[in-house]
């Protein structure tokens, strides 16, 4: 995607109302940092600066609300800056599980699979997001798969392939499996009225 059209998707972005939490933004530069280091954080903070939206991701607050488009800002800058491609997206959302405070706490003292997932997970995405819902549809621990909808949400695809992998990164810590992946069955911007991830595991 040109420079240009990434303006364009960040202005678009910029409008959608509703707001998540500063955490979101910070594990962005846990990631940046892990795989690129202090160089590869400013290089997508200059990228960010030339298309019009600056982020200064050592003085986001991690409680403080920004814009959600911000959000996703973010993640188009980090993906055009390292040319990265939905595999790296998908780890970025994995990796946001791994180095998430309040997701870990919540699978430390709730060691039900079945009450994380119907019970905690909601929450988790209600105390991250002032918009959307999220839904848990199906837990099958013997067919090894869960089912899960966003409500009210259509931001950007790469934001889809992200959540994905937020989604097996949560499941893996609590099922502990070596392997898992994810499907996307419905989505907005394949004229659904949500999205829904079928995610499946070893």
């Amino acid at each position: 995607m040109s420079q240009v059209s990434i303006k364009e998707a960040a202005k678009k972005l910029s409008q959608t109302k509703g707001e998540v939490r500063g955490v979101a933004l910070k594990t962005d530069m846990e990631f940046i940092l892990k795989e690129k280091g202090e160089k590869g954080l400013k290089q997508v903070e200059d990228y960010l600066k030339a298309i019009g939206f600056p982020i200064q991701y050592k003085e986001v607050k991690v409680m403080d609300y920004y814009p959600i488009g911000l959000r996703v800002i973010s993640l188009l800058a980090i993906k055009e800056a390292f040319n990265f491609n939905d595999e790296n997206v998908k780890s970025m959302g994995v990796f946001a599980t791994k180095v998430s405070l309040m997701i870990k706490l919540f699978v430390k003292y709730f060691f039900s699979v079945q009450r994380v997932f119907f019970k905690e997970a909601p929450k988790i995405w209600d105390k991250h997001y002032t918009i959307s819902k999220l839904l848990p549809v199906e837990l099958n621990e013997e067919k090894k798969y869960a089912i899960v909808k966003i409500e009210d949400l259509a931001l950007d695809p790469i934001f889809c392939t992200y959540l994905g992998g937020y989604f097996c990164g949560i499941l893996k810590m609590l099922i502990k499996t070596p392997s898992i992946d994810f499907q996307e069955t419905n989505c907005p911007f394949r004229g659904a009225q949500y999205h829904e991830f079928l995610i499946k595991w070893q």
